[in-house]
């Protein structure tokens, strides 16, 4: 079920209000950052973060379904999440302070979800029967490290661990490699 612009606007609203963000102090941006959210999930049946492409197969691209992997690192660095729908109170009661911040999602990452949509695009793409946790970088395969959360069980598959878990909103230091043999 697709949601309403509306909302998504409540469901954005109430989780920024839980993790201590605000939401776009840019009225404009903020309701076109709400519809790229509302479109996405109508297209892929999720909604994927508005700025970033996606592959449309929910799999490749669970790091950037919204709120994504990557926003409370950005939130603590930068003040806001990579399209600006999050935001620290500093941003928020200073908007000139938004700009651009730089990608955090792993490149080999971006490339494999491309992948996988111009398969999907195809008809070949195929469904794993288990998630590995390796990456193809130059035709060689790459592995990636798994790491746990202790606190909440969250599995996050890459280089370095999140720094804050998306779920229970953990440290970094809070996890630990989890051994997927």
């Amino acid at each position: 079920m697709t949601r309403t612009k509306e909302e998504m606007m409540e469901y954005v609203r109430k989780d920024a209000e839980e993790n201590g963000y605000y939401v776009c102090p840019d009225e404009e941006l903020l309701d076109d950052l709400i519809e790229g959210l509302v479109e996405n999930e109508e297209r892929y049946g999720y909604a994927s973060c508005p700025c970033r492409p996606a592959s449309g197969v929910k799999r490749y691209d669970v790091d950037i379904v919204c709120p994504c992997e990557y926003r409370d690192a950005d939130v603590e660095e930068y003040g806001m999440c990579y399209c600006g729908l999050f935001v620290s109170e500093e941003v928020n009661e200073d908007p000139s302070k938004m700009g651009s911040i730089p990608e955090r999602r792993p490149e080999e990452i971006i490339d494999q979800a491309m992948e996988a949509r111009e398969k999907k695009k195809k008809g070949e793409l195929e469904e794993p029967e288990e998630i590995k946790s390796e990456v193809k970088t130059s035709g060689k395969k790459k592995e990636i490290p798994v790491w746990r959360c202790k606190v909440c069980g969250y599995l996050a598959a890459r280089e370095n661990p999140p720094a804050i878990c998306p779920i229970c909103k953990a440290k970094s230091e809070r996890f630990e490699r989890f051994d997927l043999g």
